[in-house]
């Protein structure tokens, strides 16, 4: 940072374009994008909780189906435009439950229609325009081509028996070196007894071209047939990740080994109670963040105003930061937000105490202060990543409430240790004299 000016004036202008973008009323006024992302317990919508019935699931395969089963159920949900639906799985020991929070959404009804049927899965031949009857209508679709590369054609999905309920498993594997083939994650099926017979039958049909698979009346794979195949085994291969093969074969599942949903609970948050309940964080939020100031300027003096400065704007930053990723704007988010404000203030007070210490070694006030960073940045990073530990395993192994708070702490405290190195020591190196010896009572506290 060999031009502290230059340094300061981008901070500043990054600080104010940050202000504008986190007020909310005043950035509607330059663009209507990039709202606020407000949680059920703000915003208010619906809440469901439904039990998962397990009992014909094989123990082996009980993660993917469950998994499989959140994303029908996510998808499912997008269907009303919630900017952040949040579709949780809570599986226990005896119990298995999925949690569905909607924010916005009023009517219960309709939601309570739209998740709670057990996913389809269906297997349909194609037609393309070339294995059409003549004057026969065709369908719009968009075909995979057999590596999977989308292009857009004509076609028709013909219905046929074969259904999920015929399906036993479904399930990543991998070729084995000197097996010749794909070595890359595959998705293996298996069908029942009837199930193969049925397979069997469509294979032989249609040998060289596409057999699509829906769930839900939405396309999930068309692999191509590339022979007839018996005894209620296939494979269906491609340039797979295995992210995406496990992904596959979740919906496969989901749609093969129906988990009946039964709702158990259901809730209706109204927005103003949330409203209310947003007013009261805020200015919880205000009125702490004006007490610490006030300690600040009262107990450091000159360095407690830069230090104050240099608050405000980590505020206006992370603010920005959960806008623009986004956050989902929760209460429990703002408890982590409004806690890491006092986390940004402890960095300066561990600088500040630093400082002094060398001030009353004799050494100029430029020096003093680099000194003073220099020293204070080890217990700033080891009590910092303690606390981002701490917050990833909240984030990892909690409900979604605790979620909520342990990302917002964690962004907070990242930003916090930028605000602390850099704001505040930019603001720093502008404003004091590089020559003048300071006396180390200048920074003594007021007593």
């Amino acid at each position: 940072m060999k031009n502290p000016r230059t340094i300061l004036v981008l901070i500043i202008a990054v600080s104010l374009v940050a202000g504008i973008f986190s007020y909310h009323p005043l950035w509607q006024k330059i663009s209507p994008s990039r709202p606020w992302s407000l949680g059920l317990d703000i915003a208010g919508g619906s809440y469901l909780i439904y039990d998962i019935d397990t009992t014909l699931i094989n123990p082996t395969e009980k993660n993917l189906v469950l998994n499989g089963l959140r994303d029908v159920i996510e998808r499912r949900v997008n269907l009303f435009g919630v900017s952040e639906p949040r579709v949780l799985i809570q599986d226990g020991d005896e119990t298995s439950r999925l949690v569905v929070e909607l924010a916005g959404v009023r009517d219960i009804n309709e939601a309570i229609n739209q998740i709670g049927t057990t996913p389809f899965l269906d297997f349909r031949e194609v037609l393309i325009p070339s294995d059409s009857p003549a004057g026969e209508e065709d369908t719009e679709s968009s075909i995979p081509t057999e590596e999977g590369s989308p292009k857009t054609n004509k076609a028709e999905f013909i219905p046929t028996d074969l259904t999920g309920r015929y399906v036993k498993s479904a399930q990543i594997v991998f070729n084995q070196p000197g097996q010749g083939g794909d070595l890359g994650p595959m998705v293996s099926l298996e069908f029942d007894k009837e199930g193969a017979k049925i397979f069997e039958e469509l294979t032989e049909k249609n040998v060289g071209r596409p057999l699509a698979v829906f769930l839900d009346n939405e396309i999930i794979t068309m692999p191509i047939v590339q022979q007839k195949i018996d005894g209620g085994r296939a494979q269906i291969t491609g340039n797979f990740t295995i992210e995406e093969a496990r992904t596959l074969a979740e919906r496969f599942n989901a749609g093969a080994l129906p988990a009946p949903i039964t709702l158990i609970n259901q809730q209706t948050i109204s927005p103003e109670l949330g409203k209310d309940s947003l007013d009261k964080a805020v200015r919880a939020g205000a009125l702490g963040t004006i007490i610490i100031i006030i300690f600040m300027i009262a107990y450091y003096r000159k360095l407690g105003i830069f230090a104050s400065i240099a608050l405000v704007m980590y505020i206006v930053l992370t603010l920005a930061v959960f806008k623009v990723i986004p956050i989902t704007l929760t209460l429990a988010g703002i408890a982590g937000l409004i806690l890491s404000i006092g986390i940004a203030v402890d960095a300066n007070i561990l600088i500040f105490e630093r400082t002094k210490e060398e001030l009353k070694r004799g050494l100029k006030k430029r020096e003093a202060i680099e000194e003073g960073f220099r020293r204070a940045w080890t217990s700033i990073r080891d009590s910092n990543i303690t606390t981002i530990i701490t917050t990833i395993v909240l984030y990892y192994f909690t409900s979604s409430f605790v979620k909520g708070f342990a990302l917002a702490l964690l962004v907070g405290v990242l930003i916090s240790m930028f605000s602390a190195i850099t704001i505040t020591r930019t603001l720093l190196r502008v404003f004091i004299s590089k020559e003048r010896t300071a006396e180390p009572n200048e920074l003594k506290p007021n007593s």
